[in-house]
């Protein structure tokens, strides 16, 4: 049965040379809570003699028992039913019958607590004598505890005071928090692979617990739903809600959502020179700010209405971040390669790879458009990103992205790219965010010596995570660079599966030659071949050949309409929900 101890390895200040195992039990507050329940029931019993000293303790046996089958339940569809039961049935202030919303409620709860634990201590890791590389790995791990606590909170919010048949409604915002809660925990320990020392394992225990008690939470958001919407459908209400649904979840004759704001719209099909923007950057000081990072700092936080940055034409060296409370924030340039944007931060330097990105975006609703995001480190420097977005919600329309090995991190939440042109060698679309491209160019480069090319390495690490990168009507091709290598000196592969549950779909795009005809490679080994979800639909181009495909268990060509649009806007990032807003046009559905 797993536990909830955290064990961690701490320096005993008071000697020299001399360690301590200190242990944070989180489950012993709440398990001495119930033997004082215990106790005080029995002596109540004790008291009240006779007969009656025999019905309260089946009174109490009776409730006790119902609230353990009624967690035991709940917990059957998770991933860690016995360590799900075990946490929170020890949980104060459990009802003695609770119902699956309270139980849900107790589970995040429970997440919160442990994330809150895990901060503490990795901020207590801190000391005198780290590498950069250590520090700046701690350092990403307080930010994502930070991020994880502020998804859990949302879900707790979104969740009090909702009611059974209501999480249907709400099940994708759900799950997109969670799934992004998960994902964080990954990447902090993902961050100390190249560290020495035991900062990994002084970690590794607390991550595990967090990771378990959310993956909990998540999987019970789905099976709740999955009960709801059940229920619902054997209801002839449910007959007039679908066609309400059909009604919200369409695009305009224009290919946008309708759920897009007409101002968002206008946005995104505007030139520049017609768009009200809120702030300039100019490096030749016309403008409001020299640098994009001063006019992010001077951004409103929290805004409620879409705030403009416009970056003239020009070449701008700095690193950007866009921080959780940056929200609603949009960059226009003047165009792909007119406006750049580049850095240099990699791995081989010291840099994590969730550091070394050149612009960073946590803040939710982020548009970008007309501009080019790139990192010059160069493939001898191996992992070195361009981009990295944890913005929910966020919007790429009629951008570039340049670099080599991980050029783009969808790191997590719901993305959505257009028109985009994407260059890399290995890896080079990786992360575990719930992603559409669509209408995108994406160019394999020419890597280091002996190196194979993969457009795509997808980190989905729970079955029950709604992430999973989804190819719709792109090309994808090879720069001149590559071309002119000799055929086979450089093989090239539609993706790998980075974590075990990887998910990634092409479908009805441009496949070229260079494409290997096994489609796919492994990772390592058998490594996530039979629980990986790999599709191909109606793709085109001599690349686009299945009959030598990878044999994986995991492999399928689809042949029905119907699971391929699962993965299209509409339905796999809920696109008509929220791209309307951004401006930026889409198609909802499969084309053609």
């Amino acid at each position: 049965m797993d536990s909830m101890d955290v064990s961690y390895e701490r320096v005993d200040a008071g000697a020299v040379g001399r360690k301590r195992r200190s242990k944070i039990v989180v489950t012993v507050l709440a398990s001495a809570l119930v033997v004082a329940v215990v106790v005080c029931v029995g002596i109540g019993i004790t008291r009240q003699g006779g007969d009656a000293d025999g019905d309260l303790r089946k009174d109490y046996l009776r409730r006790w028992e119902l609230r353990a089958n009624a967690v035991k339940d709940a917990c059957s569809t998770t991933l860690y039913p016995e360590f799900c039961a075990s946490t929170i049935g020890n949980f104060p202030g459990l009802s003695h019958r609770p119902g699956k919303m309270e139980i849900l409620n107790a589970a995040v709860k429970l997440g919160i607590q442990a994330v809150k634990l895990g901060s503490v201590h990795a901020r207590s890791l801190y000391r005198p004598g780290l590498t950069f590389r250590q520090k700046t790995a701690l350092h990403d791990c307080v930010e994502l505890f930070d991020d994880t606590l502020d998804e859990l909170y949302d879900t707790l919010s979104d969740i009090h005071n909702m009611t059974f048949m209501a999480v249907p409604r709400h099940a994708a915002d759900l799950e997109t928090l969670l799934s992004g809660a998960i994902t964080n925990q990954d990447t902090c320990f993902e961050g100390f692979t190249l560290c020495k020392g035991h900062l990994k394992q002084d970690l590794k225990g607390g991550l595990r617990n967090v990771t378990h008690l959310v993956s909990n939470s998540l999987a019970m958001v789905r099976n709740i739903s999955h009960e709801a919407t059940r229920l619902l459908a054997s209801s002839a209400k449910q007959s007039s809600h679908n066609r309400h649904l059909l009604s919200v979840f369409s695009s305009d004759e224009d290919g946008f959502p309708t759920w897009m704001s007409v101002g968002d719209r206008r946005l995104l099909q505007s030139s520049s020179s017609n768009i009200t923007v809120n702030a300039i950057v100019a490096k030749d000081g016309s403008g409001h700010y020299t640098t994009i990072k001063a006019a992010v700092d001077a951004a409103p936080e929290n805004s409620k209405t879409r705030h403009v940055i416009h970056i003239r034409r020009g070449t701008y060296q700095e690193n950007v971040e866009v921080h959780k409370k940056k929200i609603n924030l949009m960059f226009i340039g003047d165009g792909k390669g007119v406006t750049v944007v580049t850095g240099s931060l990699n791995v081989k330097d010291g840099s994590t790879t969730f550091h070394s990105a050149t612009v960073a975006i946590t803040g939710k609703a982020f548009v970008a458009r007309d501009m080019t995001f790139e990192n010059t480190a160069g493939p001898s420097k191996h992992q070195a990103v361009a981009l990295r977005v944890g913005s929910d919600l966020s919007a790429f329309y009629r951008c570039s992205f340049k670099g080599y090995q991980d050029t783009l991190y969808v790191h997590s939440l719901r993305q959505f790219y257009r028109e985009c042109d994407i260059h890399g060698t290995v890896d080079f679309i990786f992360g575990n965010a719930a992603v559409v491209f669509q209408n995108c160019n994406l160019y394999a480069r020419k890597p280091m010596a002996n190196q194979k090319i993969m457009y795509t390495a997808q980190g989905r690490q729970d079955p029950n995570q709604n992430t999973g990168i989804s190819i719709h009507n792109c090309n994808v091709l090879a720069e001149s660079d590559l071309m002119a290598a000799a055929k086979g000196l450089f093989p090239v592969y539609l993706g790998r599966p980075w974590k075990e549950y990887s998910r990634t779909v092409f479908m009805q795009s441009y496949l070229d030659g260079i494409i290997e005809p096994a489609g796919f490679l492994e990772w390592n080994g058998t490594f996530a071949l039979s629980t990986l979800y790999y599709g191909e639909y109606m793709n085109r181009g001599p690349g686009a050949g299945t009959a030598n495909r990878v044999k994986w268990p995991g492999y399928r060509v689809i042949s029905s309409s119907a699971e391929a649009n699962q993965f299209t806007v509409n339905q796999f990032i809920e696109g008509d929900s929220w791209l309307p807003s951004t401006g930026v046009k889409y198609a909802a559905t499969l084309t053609g």
